[in-house]
């Protein structure tokens, strides 16, 4: 579905919405959460999808992880698969920060393989290259790891954080 709860146009990211009869009923105790989540009788998963003429989804990312720069919305999985072909960049995470002027801005935080050398110049402009000097990154940072979640996944809130600390607003 697109944003204002209409089928997206083939081709173009949505969320996957999904509604069966044995689909979850909610949150426990946590209504706030189910009605989130739980809306007209479907769940909203929060992964974005493009949709092809053959009906195949293709996960884009997730909505809450999706960065808007001046009303355009960059999905940092595009971002993050460009820079992990770079051969310096062992991990990458890709978030929104704040922008005075376009709301949000794109920054990678980069980690790098043993002995391996690159500049941010050299990474923004190898995303330029291949995506656009929209998607591309408007900053880069290298740190010694990226923070992981229980599960072993990217802790983006973790990495967004310092960036958004002691602001009202989170765009």
């Amino acid at each position: 579905m697109d944003p204002k709860g209409n089928e997206a146009a083939q081709g173009e990211p949505g969320e996957i919405v999904v509604r069966s009869i044995n689909m979850m009923d909610g949150y426990f105790e946590g209504p706030e959460t189910t009605a989130e989540t739980i809306r007209d009788g479907w769940l909203h998963t929060g992964d974005l999808a493009r949709q092809d003429a053959r009906g195949f989804l293709y996960i884009v990312d997730r909505a809450k992880d999706m960065i808007i720069s001046g009303g355009f919305n960059i999905y940092p999985r595009e971002v993050e698969d460009v820079l992990f072909e770079h051969p310096a960049v062992k991990e990458v995470a890709v978030i929104g920060v704040p922008d005075a002027k376009w709301g949000e801005a794109v920054k990678a935080v980069v980690v790098l393989h043993e002995g391996k050398g690159v500049t941010e110049g050299e990474l923004i402009a190898f995303v330029k290259a291949r995506k656009g000097k929209l998607v591309a990154p408007k900053s880069v940072e290298f740190w010694n790891s990226i923070p992981l979640t229980s599960l072993g996944k990217v802790d983006k809130k973790k990495i967004r954080e310092p960036f958004w600390r002691d602001r009202e607003s989170r765009v």
